[in-house]
């Protein structure tokens, strides 16, 4: 059962309630779709509520959000091709892409491991799923496929991913450990996972005044083990962002 589904029906039923002695009021709320939308509308501040990114994505359409995701500057600062690079990625691999928004990392890790291999890009939010393909196509890759994930749970559609990646992405996440945990059935032998966030040591970064929104490598590194995964390589690539591969145990 969803999230969604189980905070409609609380709300149904208190709603309810709280109206149990104007039934007419409710059964005119319901012809006019007053209640439908009142509900709706609850159900998604609570879901937004219990998790942070759902309400920032609120904020604004995927298109919206695409514009900010894909500025030069941004693109500019991310270094896609270094990171890339810097993966080691095969030709041949399963690639999972975890938060891939509008997927600019997803065609250029599809072009490294095309043409046998493949780019699973994950976001939680559908309005990205189309973008995603879109701009694989433009970048002529048909290698890269489009799913959409739940906030506990990537909702991979296969076990036999060799590396999971996360840009920027694992501190919007709020159970981190649970999630690295659920991520584990769909992870294949001896497969990596690559991570690139901000530094919570590091002043200035974004979120600094949201230190819920922050975390650091020795966080991540105390989290991998629970999931099967140790630190196997780490990279100096930036000022403010760590990059570190973890291993899965064999």
């Amino acid at each position: 059962m969803s999230l969604l589904t189980v905070l409609l029906g609380g709300v149904i039923f208190a709603f309810l309630v709280s109206r149990r002695s104007q039934g007419g009021e409710i059964r005119a709320m319901l012809r006019s779709g007053t209640l439908q939308v009142a509900v709706l509308g609850a159900a998604l501040t609570g879901a937004s509520a219990m998790h942070p990114a759902a309400a920032q994505l609120g904020q604004r359409t995927a298109d919206e959000w695409a514009v900010t995701l894909e500025s030069g500057e941004r693109i500019a600062r991310m270094e896609i091709d270094r990171v890339v690079d810097t993966i080691g990625l095969e030709r041949g691999e399963i690639v999972a892409d975890i938060g891939a928004g509008t997927g600019v990392f997803s065609a250029p890790i599809g072009e490294r491991v095309d043409p046998e291999g493949l780019v699973i890009a994950v976001d939680v939010d559908p309005g990205f799923l189309p973008i995603i393909l879109d701009n694989a196509r433009r970048a002529g890759f048909s290698n890269v496929r489009a799913v959409l994930g739940e906030f506990e749970d990537p909702k991979l559609p296969r076990n036999d991913i060799d590396v999971a990646f996360f840009h920027d992405v694992l501190h919007h996440v709020q159970e981190r450990a649970a999630y690295l945990e659920a991520l584990v059935p769909y992870m294949g032998l001896e497969s990596r996972i690559f991570v690139v966030d901000y530094d919570r040591n590091v002043e200035g970064v974004p979120h600094s005044n949201q230190p819920e929104m922050l975390i650091s490598p020795a966080e991540v590194a105390g989290w991998m083990p629970e999931a099967g995964f140790d630190v196997s390589r780490e990279w100096d690539l930036f000022d403010d962002r760590f990059v570190v591969e973890y291993t899965k145990r064999g």
